[in-house]
């Protein structure tokens, strides 16, 4: 399955949004960058639906736009002007040529699922490969209020539970990651339970 972040050339802060294509074009997250709609536009003409990990303003400031510009339906577990369908935890849906089971991962933000498929992992903020605190395995931050560290480690374990032989891992910010991701989410699990500040001022 092809699978471009169609925030990758972005110079203001967003997440990474991700263009599933395949069988059921996919938009896992609609981003905060203006061009967000032509870039997917590059690369197909059609959206089958957007899915939504979180609802922090970098993962959703576009996804009005996306939504009206794609007469798209939109997916997401909170309630918002935008979802037509509403997630659940066990729920399955399809992204590009994976269908993938939602897994609600609480911690870095009440609402937050993630997606897993056979082959991949989309992780929204509550596990990551690189952020510029940790390399090769870091998670979410949990300083703000609502957020909870205990809640994030409970959601890290759930999804390790939940993982088959995951290959990729397409997480809300910083790289890509193929390879060994079950090694990946451990090692981000482990620096996690060692309940230290993630940020110096966390």
């Amino acid at each position: 399955m092809e699978v471009i972040n169609v925030t990758a050339d972005a110079e203001v802060f967003t997440s990474n949004a991700y263009l599933a294509l395949g069988a059921e074009p996919t938009l896992v997250d609609a981003g905060a960058v203006d061009g967000v709609i032509d870039t997917i536009r590059e690369h197909t003409d059609t959206l089958d639906r957007v899915v939504v990990t979180h609802q922090h303003s970098d993962h959703v400031a576009e996804l009005g736009a996306v939504c009206s510009a794609f007469d798209v339906d939109c997916y997401a577990y909170a309630d918002h002007a935008e979802r037509t369908h509403e997630l659940a935890d066990g729920d399955h849906i399809q992204i590009g040529d994976e269908t993938c089971e939602v897994v609600h991962t609480p911690g870095h933000g009440d609402d937050h699922v993630s997606f897993v498929g056979d082959k991949s992992l989309f992780s929204g903020d509550v596990v990551v490969y690189n952020d510029g605190a940790f390399d090769d395995g870091s998670f979410g931050r949990t300083d703000y209020p609502g957020m909870s560290r205990e809640r994030l480690i409970e959601s890290i374990h759930e999804l390790l539970d939940r993982m088959g032989d995951v290959e990729s891992m397409y997480a809300g910010h910083g790289d890509v990651y193929t390879g060994d991701v079950r090694t990946v989410v451990e090692r981000a699990l482990e620096r996690a339970e060692r309940r230290e500040a993630k940020y110096p001022e966390e």
